[in-house]
């Protein structure tokens, strides 16, 4: 079974996070931010992975920021080597009046590119800088290479829990075992 835990304290925040990247998409997730959690629960719903994640901290911005780093930290020591995966993974997905789209590529390089287009200075109780940051940090953490972009939308909040369930999607896709793949999935022979 491919699952990892990460346990993150410092003096502003302590965090706890066990993913299981062969799961079923169960996600218990404890944070002062209903919003984070909102989109905590829909990354595990549609990714299949299972998150179990509490948080607690002095603010938002801290909460939000140390609990991406968690959960990228988790999911990186799960992927361990990445030997066998198909490192890839693509999707659309849509929400309501929005549509977002979302490209992985777990190759151990942080870079990533988002575009959210979110227009408000909040969604519920996080501001919308915060989300941007969340996936920024996430991404950071994986240690992947992550492209999200809403093509579309009149509401932050679809927008945003599209651009979340591409990035689920894309995940799904991208920490998949292939019994046809040998060792590392790059030309060069390793990650």
């Amino acid at each position: 079974m491919r699952s990892e835990e990460v346990y993150r304290k410092t003096k502003e925040t302590d965090v706890k996070v066990k993913v299981n990247l062969d799961g079923e998409g169960k996600a218990n997730i404890q944070t002062p931010v209903q919003f984070l959690s909102h989109m905590l629960t829909s990354l595990a719903t549609h990714s299949l992975i299972d998150i179990d994640a509490s948080v607690k901290g002095d603010l938002v911005h801290h909460i939000v920021e140390d609990l991406a780093l968690g959960l990228g930290e988790a999911l990186n020591k799960a992927l361990g080597n990445r030997e066998g995966i198909t490192r890839f993974g693509n999707a659309f997905a849509p929400m309501d009046c929005s549509l977002a789209l979302a490209a992985v590529d777990l190759v151990k390089r942080p870079y990533f590119k988002i575009d959210l287009k979110l227009r408000g200075k909040k969604v519920e109780d996080m501001q919308t800088e915060d989300i941007q940051h969340f996936f920024e940090s996430f991404t950071q953490a994986l240690q992947a290479n992550v492209h999200i972009f809403v093509e579309y939308g009149s509401n932050d909040h679809h927008k945003a829990e599209a651009a979340t369930k591409a990035l689920a999607l894309s995940l799904r896709q991208s920490i998949i075992v292939d019994s046809r793949r040998k060792g590392a999935p790059s030309s060069k022979g390793v990650i």
